[in-house]
């Protein structure tokens, strides 16, 4: 059973504990003795398979279980071992009506449960001394209003202060603690376990003056582009119409092409996008001034305004850009576009296409067309289908009728790719994959999520890919010489927990997207030094998949769930992070810059999970943090 399952049906039996616990305070309190025993007794059941499931848990790692033995845990097993003290000879003896304090304890293990299941869905992770607080407030105040309506009013005064009114003051009081603690700051900065910064974040080279190159490597030239960005109502092929932000008008936006070595320029005009854009060149190592970051790299280009890109077109492969303003809406409305950069020596395919799959108001389209694009390929031919997912979630692609090896990941080549048939390719959103087979005698069709969206060579067949594994990355190509491995000493170490939780984003309290218990901006930002390594482990403790996205770099896949890459080395910009998964890459910090770190499941970023990782020595724009969305 995968980590992920175990985590949804640990939510579960959670809920199931907390529901028979309730259960059976409320038949005893009812005089259904006998029903109240069953009740409890699965009740215990509960409890026993609770704690075989945190015990299995945390062999998958830490994670996933630490506020459950911290705090979940003990809280369950005090309160049940309560229950069976004060209530378990009544109930095996049958005695009706229990006692008032033999219903309150039963009540009380279903609150202990019910809120061992709160903390871990909406305190998430990192367990916190506010969280905690909160609980054991939570459960003492519900206790109490139990007992206080289960026990008949008194018929004379009690002491001054009596037990039940001292523990109503201690909950109140862990409760006050919770709310002050909650307000803590976070550290502004995480180094890793390296060198602290030695330049305080707002010193140093600015970021606007870390500008691409002025001239092509010998041999190349200047490839100038104007790119305006406008509103447009743009009808797909079908004819359904969609409201539309673009780049000059087209869905998706006019694709730029290189070769290896091209100065790319270009600038980007808006005409009339009120909300303002920029241009990111997703997966592109561009210099970080080049990289459309609003508020960390350059500002906003709004109506009227303007802003010119430059960078050296150095790696060879398929990419795309996109506005990283408010980008959950803009890149779905359609401000995105390809950019393929052709080897310089290398002689092209005969039928090269780039396939950017795209859904708008639920219709899913390869560039503007929502239904199915044919294209000619004569048997023989070499062919190489670019896939790009430039949605927010994965999808499925399917290549029927023949072998074709999987050639690039991310625009950077595989080692010894070898030939595969009727294996499925899983996209992380915001990936590329390239594709290459020589054209058989026969059609060819390509499918996303089950369903053909592409033919070559005509035929009308409607292949059913849907059951065929997935091909894994991870273990395909031939192995090659890498520059580090688990066993490389790492100048920094960062470790990314992905969650649900409530926290602050954007100064608003919200149930966010969160990178260790935090929401953007207050996340602290990830330090290193020019030459380091670093490595990433990244946890995902949630129910969704979350592809993560580091600007500026392509990482190396190390392992996934601790077992090593065993296939091609794997160099990616973004990789799909599922539930209960834990993912290490690493990277040498030869960019210098400040560069956003985030989830590209868009959405999720501008619900809270983002953050940045910066350079000692370089100094972001002054109150910017770069949010991909506002």
């Amino acid at each position: 059973m995968s980590t992920g399952q175990l985590v949804l049906l640990d939510h579960g039996v959670a809920v199931l504990t907390a529901a028979l616990w309730v259960a059976a305070g409320g038949v005893a309190a009812a005089g259904r003795t006998r029903l109240a025993l069953w009740l409890a007794a699965a009740g215990v059941l509960a409890v026993a398979g609770r704690l075989v499931l945190v015990a299995v848990l945390a062999d998958r790692g830490w994670w996933f279980v630490q506020e459950k033995v911290l705090l979940g845990v003990p809280l369950l097993v005090v309160t049940v071992a309560a229950a069976g003290v004060l209530a378990g000879r009544p109930l095996l003896r049958g005695r009706a009506p229990l006692p008032p304090g033999a219903v309150t304890a039963l009540f009380a293990a279903g609150y202990a449960a019910l809120a061992g299941f709160v903390v871990t869905y909406v305190g998430g992770y990192p367990l916190t001394w506010s969280v905690a607080l909160f609980a054991l407030a939570g459960v003492g105040g519900a206790v109490l209003v139990t007992a206080q309506a289960l026990t008949p009013a008194p018929t004379a005064a009690g002491p001054a202060v009596s037990r039940r009114r001292f523990l109503a003051i201690a909950a109140g009081a862990a409760g006050a603690a919770g709310v002050g603690l909650a307000f803590v700051r976070a550290p502004s900065a995480d180094a890793g376990g390296g060198v602290a910064a030695a330049h305080p974040a707002g010193h140093g080279t600015p970021v606007t003056d870390l500008r691409g190159a002025t001239t092509p490597a010998a041999g190349g030239t200047v490839r100038p582009y104007t790119v305006t960005a406008r509103t447009a109502t743009v009808a797909l092929t079908s004819g359904h119409e969609v409201d539309a932000w673009t780049y000059d008008g087209t869905l998706p936006g006019p694709p730029l092409t290189a070769v290896q070595g091209d100065l790319v320029e270009v600038t980007l005009r808006n005409e009339d996008v009120d909300e303002g854009v920029t241009i990111h060149w997703h997966g592109y190592d561009v210099a970080c001034g080049e990289d459309g970051a609003p508020g960390t790299t350059q500002d906003v280009v709004g109506p009227g305004a303007e802003f010119g890109y430059r960078f050296r077109a150095d790696q060879a492969g398929t990419f795309w850009y996109h506005t990283h303003q408010v980008s959950h809406v803009g890149v779905r409305r359609g401000l995105y576009g390809t950019l393929v950069v052709a080897p310089r020596d290398a002689a092209p395919e005969d039928v090269d296409l780039a396939v950017p799959v795209h859904t708008y108001d639920g219709v899913l389209a390869i560039g503007d067309d929502d239904g199915v694009l044919d294209q000619a390929a004569e048997p023989g031919a070499s062919v190489r289908l670019r896939l790009l997912n430039t949605d927010s979630e994965p999808h499925r692609f399917g290549l029927a009728g023949t072998a074709f090896r999987l050639a690039a990941v991310d625009g950077r080549d595989l080692n010894g790719p070898g030939e595969v048939s009727e294996r499925a390719l899983r996209l992380p959103a915001g990936g590329r994959y390239d594709v290459v087979f020589t054209m058989p005698d026969g059609p060819v069709a390509l499918t996303v999520d089950g369903e053909v969206r592409l033919r070559l060579g005509g035929g009308d067949d409607d292949p059913a890919t849907s059951g065929w594994a997935e091909l894994d990355p991870l273990h395909y190509g031939e192995p090659a010489d890498v520059p580090f491995t688990l066993d490389t000493t790492f100048d920094r170490h960062f470790t990314m927990v992905l969650d649900r939780g409530a926290a602050m984003v954007d100064g608003r309290p919200a149930f966010a997207q969160t990178v260790n218990g935090r929401g953007h901006p207050s996340i602290p930002e990830q330090v290193v030094a020019e030459g380091d390594l670093v490595r990433f482990t990244v946890v995902n403790r949630s129910l969704e998949t979350h592809p993560w996205h580091l600007h500026g770099h392509g990482v190396l896949v190390l392992a996934r769930d601790g077992q090593a890459a065993t296939g091609s080395p794997l160099w990616v910009d973004t990789f799909d992070v599922r539930p209960g998964e834990v993912w290490d890459v690493a990277f040498e910090a030869g960019n210098p810059g400040v560069w956003m770190n985030h989830c590209h499941n868009l959405p999720h970023a501008d619900q809270g999970m983002m953050l940045r990782l910066r350079y000692d020595g370089v100094a972001a724009m002054a109150g910017g943090h770069g949010h991909a969305a506002h």
